[in-house]
Formats: C-alpha cells, sequence, structure tokens
C-alpha cells in the first residue's frame, strides 16, 4: 500500500448545519413508499412545517399523515388542487414516474421549490421541459440522489478529481440483484414508464457520472430485456402478469472527452453481480465493489491500482462507516435542499447534471427498440 497516496484520501468530517431560523411549509405530492422517507425526514427538522398533501387514491393521505401522526393538514386529491390552494415554500414530488414531469413543471410555475424523487422523469423531452419550467419559475430544483450525500460516494469523486488516475478513459459500471423485482406501480408502463433503469440504474450511471463531471453523452448503443419479471416461475404470477417494463439493461455510450461508459442493470439475474465498477484511468485505475441491492453506498472497501517507483501497487482505501450521530441519506437529502433554498445557494443534485442521466437512459431505451446505435439528441433550454 502507499501510504502517500491513501494520505490524501482521509475522511472530512462536516458539522452538520443546524435549523435555518425560519419556517417552511412543505407539501407532498404522493403518499406511497417512498414518501416516507421524505416525512420521517422532516418531521426530524423544527424548521419544518407540514400543510398539505396529496395524493389520487382517496383516503391513502388522510391515513399516511394519521400514521405519522401529523395533524392540521389540509388534504386534496391532486397535486393542482393543492398548489392552487395552497401557500408552500416547498413541495416532496414522490409520485410514480409517469407523473414526476407534470407534478414538478406545475409547482415550479406556482413558484414553489421542488425537490423531486429520482428518476427525473422518463424521457429526454420532459426533462427538458421540466427544466425550461426550472429556469422560467428562478425556483429551486433538487433531483432526489441521496447517494451524493455518502462519504464513500464523496470518495469517489475525489479520488476522481485529484488526478492520481490521470485521464479517465473507460468505466465500467452497473449492479443489480439476483432476485429484486419489485411490484406495485414499479413494474408498469403506464405507471412506470422505465424499469430497471428508473429505479436503480439512475443511481449507478449518477455514482460514475457524477465522479468525472457529468460530462455529455454523444451516443448510445442499448439493450434492454425482461426474462425475469413477467415470468411467474420468478415472480408472483399476478405481478408477473402486468410486468411490461424492463428487468435488465445494457449499453455502450460515448461521452464528451473520448470516455467510453459500459453500463449494465439489473433487477433479477442469475449470478450475484454484473461485476464491479471499474474507472480506468492513465496513471491508475479504481475498483469500487458492487453491493448487493442498491443501498446508496459501495460495497466494501474500493482499490486503486496504480505504479510506485516503477513497481504495481494496490492501495485500498478503507470503507467510511457513518457515525452514531449520523441521521442517514434521506435525512441528508431532504436538509441540503432546505439550507439551499434558505441561504439562495445552488440545487444539491442539479437538473444540468441529471439531464444527461436521463438522456442516457432515454436513449437506452430508443436504441434497444431501433437495434442500433443512436446519437443522444437534447433539445434545447
Amino acid at each position: 500500500m502507499s501510504d502517500t497516496v491513501l494520505s490524501q484520501f482521509t475522511q472530512a468530517v462536516k458539522e452538520e448545519k443546524k435549523s435555518t431560523g425560519r419556517k417552511f411549509k412543505v407539501g407532498i405530492i404522493g403518499t406511497g413508499w417512498i414518501a416516507e422517507a421524505h416525512i420521517e425526514s422532516y418531521l426530524q427538522m423544527d424548521d419544518v412545517e407540514i400543510v398539505a398533501a396529496a395524493d389520487l387514491i382517496p383516503g391513502k393521505a388522510e391515513k399516511f399523515m394519521k400514521d405519522y401522526g401529523v395533524e392540521g393538514v389540509h388534504f386534496y386529491p391532486s397535486h393542482k388542487e393543492m398548489l392552487d390552494n395552497e401557500e408552500l415554500d416547498a413541495v416532496s414530488v414522490c409520485t410514480y414516474n409517469m407523473t414526476h414531469a407534470e407534478c414538478t413543471i406545475y409547482a415550479l410555475k406556482k413558484g414553489v421549490n421542488v425537490l423531486l424523487e429520482k428518476p427525473m422523469c422518463v424521457t429526454t423531452e420532459e426533462a427538458v421541459e421540466i427544466m425550461k419550467a426550472e429556469k422560467e419559475s428562478g425556483k429551486l430544483l433538487s433531483i432526489g440522489f441521496q447517494p451524493r450525500g455518502d462519504e464513500n460516494m464523496k470518495m469517489i469523486k475525489k479520488i476522481v478529481e485529484s488526478g492520481v488516475l490521470g485521464k479517465i478513459y473507460y468505466i465500467q459500471t452497473g449492479g443489480g440483484r439476483r432476485r429484486g423485482v419489485p411490484n406495485s406501480t414499479f413494474i408498469e408502463q403506464k405507471t412506470a414508464g422505465i424499469g430497471a433503469m428508473g429505479d436503480i440504474g439512475c443511481y449507478s450511471l449518477d455514482m460514475v457520472l457524477n465522479a468525472i463531471g457529468y460530462p455529455k453523452p454523444l451516443t448510445v448503443s442499448g439493450y434492454t430485456s425482461a426474462f425475469f419479471g413477467n415470468n411467474p416461475k420468478y415472480n408472483n404470477p399476478a405481478d408477473a402478469a402486468r410486468f411490461d417494463v424492463e428487468d435488465f439493461a445494457a449499453a455502450f455510450v460515448r461521452l464528451e472527452g473520448g470516455i467510453i461508459l459500459d453500463f449494465r442493470i439489473a433487477w433479477a439475474m442469475h449470478p450475484d453481480t454484473p461485476g464491479d465498477t471499474i474507472i480506468f484511468g492513465t496513471e491508475g485505475a479504481l475498483r469500487i465493489p458492487s453491493t448487493e441491492c442498491w443501498n446508496g453506498s459501495t460495497g466494501g472497501p474500493m482499490k486503486i491500482y496504480h505504479d510506485v517507483a516503477g513497481e504495481r501497487v494496490e492501495t485500498i482505501i478503507p470503507e467510511i462507516k457513518p457515525d452514531k450521530n449520523d441521521k442517514g441519506l434521506f435525512y441528508k437529502k431532504v436538509r441540503s435542499f432546505l439550507d439551499a433554498i434558505a441561504e439562495g445557494g445552488e440545487a444539491p443534485v442539479p437538473s444540468k447534471e441529471i439531464l444527461y442521466n436521463q438522456a442516457i437512459i432515454d436513449h437506452i431505451v430508443k436504441s434497444s427498440k431501433l437495434g442500433k446505435e443512436i446519437e443522444v439528441v437534447i433539445p434545447e433550454i
């Protein structure tokens, strides 16, 4: 191990910001499973008041708030009615993928800051329309990629930016689950739009694209399949009957700067992993162990392969564990969003980056349907 190299990557502990001194009036759009993580975070913050909730299913939002002991909330059957009748500082958009764009655009046009759950949306065109609304409104929009708050994820970016790997030229990344097809609204086109890529693939893409500065995607050769989700041998028969999104995807992506991205993601497969993430550079390479299920961190200590004094060496980057006072990645996601609003800062996870993430996913779908490599086309904003 090279102690000189390792010393560059010691953990930096930052003091968590306290209350902003103002009271944020917050609404929640969509009260399904993912909204639980949002409300659990908001309820730990003394500068937040949850005043409204909207859900299409009658009684669902009321039960949701009752379960969390939140009183004095106004309930609405749609995001439009809520936003038309409430004076809000911020909303969490926690609906299914196919409605991410319409809910976010409407909220921004109403002058409300938005924390939008991942994936940003379903198509490139939707992402562009969201960004147009963001630009016109002047409000803050942050996309819900909570792994950005993990210290190991930050370390990946720190290693790349240090220059120890040299010029990055090739990345293989992905991951998934041996058996992990979800249910509910995740598995149908009419609600989810996309499958494994929207659920966990976007995280894998963000991990590496964020580390290298989010270069623009140029071309994509993509493949998608669904051999497990729609098969009652591997999935609940009732869910298999309505499954019509991808449970596996792979792609060869050319990025600006001459970087090649080799990507694959799975909800279900026979092996336990499609491989570790490896970032190849001219001066070294970084191996990031895969995880059993995307949990927002790495699968163990990372390893840098490089040369020191003419000898091939390996430097182990110890895994950074949360301390006992850590409130979790969702809390950090929500807190950083509110802090950015209070301070007039930039979004913790800006749309201008996730636009490229969404464009890659969308063009994998389009390339797979066409059976050939295609150019990534992103409309003007």
